[in-house]
């Protein structure tokens, strides 16, 4: 279950053991990928899980989202066309469509040979140890909520319209940070996400309206405070205020899940966390000049660590984990 690429014609790697002796090492697909995507993301997941899969060799099947079946099968039939004029089959992108039973029906077969699962942090954990109980490959992309901290001297031009999901803000500019995210939110454009002019679009569905209303009750019960926003919107579809949210905690249960809603957590620091920080501060004003040029890119690498999974899916040395090294 894999094709020639031109990865494979690469020279192996000769390492000498000893006089006369000598290892031989070459690089070869893993077979099958599986690939799991979650809503978030319908088509772009699977699409640099798939391209570095390919160049290594591999055939793909990809699951996506059950609440995304119509992008799967719309993104499947151009790929299909696609490798059919380059004459290749178009089963080395397969598609297969359902929910949590075929997800489950993949991490146990044993002719996947790599699973890339991207999801929640409890499903992920259940897809893992499925996989590793066969002794399988698995690449886990999991939740999780990354915190920007922005100290008391950084640029907050520079900061401000970058603080998205969770952040940690110093003292001294807490208030003033919270009142211009504020403003800001004030002026989010929320409409159809088709209009150009549309900042803001719904949330996925009507479970993830009764996310959102369950995180806020969470936030009250754990001492925060609701800054901004804060309601469901009427009319229709599935639309909702994006909501700042201070006063919690830093270890308050609330900011470390991942509830996938509008929802900012401002929280206070005193001082550094360690001397280094003040120097590799994402948004320190020492780095304005650079980050202003490079533009951080939207899709960093990802790799796991901890409960937010492991192996990469981009990155100068992704493509290792898309196949087996065989020495001789």
């Amino acid at each position: 279950m894999c094709f020639k690429t031109d990865i494979m014609n690469a020279l192996p790697v000769f390492v000498l053991t000893g006089p006369g002796h000598a290892l031989l090492e070459q690089w070869n697909p893993v077979g099958l990928v599986g690939v799991i995507t979650a809503f978030n993301f319908p088509c772009a997941v699977f699409g640099w899980n798939s391209s570095i899969s390919m160049v290594c060799g591999n055939v793909n099947l990809w699951k996506g989202a059950p609440s995304t079946p119509l992008v799967s099968v719309a993104i499947t039939k151009i790929m299909t066309e696609v490798l059919a004029r380059n004459l290749v089959p178009g089963a080395v992108c397969s598609l297969v469509c359902g929910g949590a039973d075929i997800g489950q029906a993949m991490a146990e077969d044993e002719r996947v040979d790599l699973l890339s699962f991207t999801g929640s942090t409890a499903v992920g954990r259940k897809v893992g140890t499925t996989v590793q109980s066969r002794f399988g490959r698995k690449i886990l992309e999991l939740g999780g909520n990354n915190a920007i901290i922005v100290m008391d001297d950084a640029d907050l031009d520079l900061a401000i319209p970058s603080v998205l999901f969770a952040s940690t803000i110093h003292e001294t500019i807490h208030d003033e940070v919270v009142d211009r995210l504020t403003k800001a939110y004030a002026q989010v454009r929320i409409g159809d996400p088709l209009n150009e002019d549309t900042l803001y679009g719904p949330v996925h569905s009507e479970m993830a309206i009764n996310i959102y209303k369950q995180a806020l009750e969470d936030v009250k019960k754990q001492g925060g405070t609701i800054a901004c926003g804060g309601k469901v919107l009427e009319g229709p579809g599935y639309y909702v205020e994006p909501t700042i949210v201070t006063d919690l905690a830093h270890d308050a249960e609330i900011v470390h899940r991942e509830s996938f809603v509008p929802i900012l957590y401002v929280l206070k620091c005193k001082v550094h966390v360690c001397s280094f920080n003040k120097y590799y501060a994402f948004f320190n004003q020492a780095k304005v000049v650079i980050m202003h040029r490079i533009k951080p890119c939207r899709k960093k690498y990802s790799s796991g660590e901890k409960h937010t999974g492991g192996g990469r899916e981009s990155g100068s040395d992704a493509w290792k984990a898309y196949m087996r090294r065989s020495t001789w």
